[in-house]
């Protein structure tokens, strides 16, 4: 309807979220055989879409046009790029939880394959956001609250892919990636819920 990929706003983000998160599982389900972690893709996947009935009605069914910032071809990829990192990291803190009561060793790899997949696009995610924000407001970087706690998102992951590579394992690991998730839904929810800033336009209204 309205010519333009669903990424525009709250409700937009989240159903497009949801929809890559099953996508990642599936393809997960199929290539590693992770199967345990169905049931706690679906409770994510519904706990976001209850988030759309209880903070954004108003989006709900609504096509809006474009405000002029959102007019550019950046607009794709720096969110498809932060889609693809967010489901990387709803996965990893899935199958972590997952670790926590029962440990599993070949999980251990499959969450750290996720967090360098989700690493990596929330990396690519920050950079082309710094370029299309320099073309939109003049700036690389202004220290807004989204790209605040974005950047401090990257260094827990960061940190957590560092301690893996000197041999860091098993809980104490698995709790840092399920931390991290909890870091990237308050970087969505609680920024543009609680904080306000140039990232606004995503206000769950």
């Amino acid at each position: 309807m309205s010519g333009r990929l669903p990424l525009t706003n709250g409700y937009e983000f989240v159903l497009s979220f949801s929809l890559i998160t099953v996508l990642m599982y599936l393809i997960g389900e199929y290539k590693a055989k992770i199967k345990r972690a169905g049931g706690i893709v679906m409770l994510i996947n519904t706990l976001l879409f209850l988030s759309i009935v209880l903070l954004m009605p108003g989006q709900i069914n609504t096509v809006s046009p474009l405000m002029p910032a959102l007019k550019s071809p950046w607009l794709t990829v720096h969110v498809i790029t932060a889609i693809i990192a967010y489901s990387s990291f709803a996965l990893a803190a899935g199958l972590a939880l997952l670790q926590i009561r029962n440990y599993t060793p070949k999980f251990e790899v499959v969450i750290y394959k996720l967090v360098a997949s989700g690493f990596a696009a929330l990396s690519l995610s920050i950079v082309l956001g710094a370029i299309w924000a320099e073309q939109a407001w003049g700036s690389y970087w202004t220290w807004d609250p989204k790209e605040t706690w974005a950047l401090v998102t990257w260094i827990i992951y960061a940190v957590y892919l560092h301690l893996r590579q000197e041999g860091w394992r098993g809980e104490n690991a698995n709790t840092m990636v399920v931390a991290g998730f909890i870091l990237v839904l308050f970087t969505f929810f609680g920024v543009n819920y609680l904080l306000s800033g140039l990232h606004s336009y995503a206000l769950l209204l």
